[in-house]
């Protein structure tokens, strides 16, 4: 995208008419140009930050499918930013952004293991803030593309439903035994709780 922003600003070029405009079949192509496309410098480097810190996670907890990820995270949430939207130029990378976003949280809480419901709550407590922009309160932004991306990124935990990140890879430190209890062998939640026998000793019923 940066290739693209700097070809734009040196030669005097403008191609927010290869963006996403709504119900406009000529305009299918922004489906695939769009995330490559950027209105000023803030908006792409806002944009570039995000993308960056989020698709490193991704490629680095999801190593098989990631790509493909990306992929669908550009069609699907591209598609649906050209059916719902408002008549209008729809460009810049925060739809995928908030597949990716949504993605690693519904994927995270899915899975059940302490591990990558940790790492949710990271995304969450950096980029939590980004679900106002899901509803209309700015006529600058294309919430319509954002909406679009939260519920693309939902759509592809479920797709992606089998895959779990390779725990060999996740370093993870058991200081906390009482926490660490809740989690079997595999990083998967023990739905019951664990308690103390007559000795003080901590039980952990093994059934998930």
């Amino acid at each position: 995208m940066w290739i693209v922003f700097l070809y734009e600003i040196k030669y005097g070029f403008n191609f927010n008419d290869y963006s996403i405009y709504p119900r406009k079949f000529k305009s299918l192509l922004g489906v695939f140009a769009s995330p490559f496309l950027h209105s000023d410098l803030s908006h792409i480097v806002n944009n570039s930050m995000s993308f960056f810190v989020l698709m490193t996670l991704v490629r680095f907890f999801y190593q098989k499918n990631y790509l493909k990820i990306f992929l669908l995270a550009i069609v699907f949430s591209g598609f649906l930013t050209w059916i719902i939207a408002r008549p209008a130029y729809h460009l810049g990378m925060s739809g995928v952004i908030y597949v990716l976003a949504s993605f690693i949280i519904s994927k995270s809480f899915f899975s059940k293991q302490y591990n990558l419901i940790a790492l949710a709550f990271v995304v969450i407590f950096i980029y939590g803030s980004m679900v106002w922009y899901v509803f209309p309160v700015d006529a600058r932004i294309s919430w319509e593309g954002h909406l679009s991306g939260l519920l693309t990124g939902i759509l592809l935990s479920f797709f992606f439903k089998n895959e779990l990140p390779d725990t060999k890879r996740i370093i993870v430190a058991p200081e906390n035994p009482l926490f660490m209890a809740h989690f079997n062998e595999q990083g998967k939640f023990v739905a019951n709780l664990p308690f103390l026998d007559e000795e003080g000793n901590l039980i952990v019923d093994e059934e998930e």
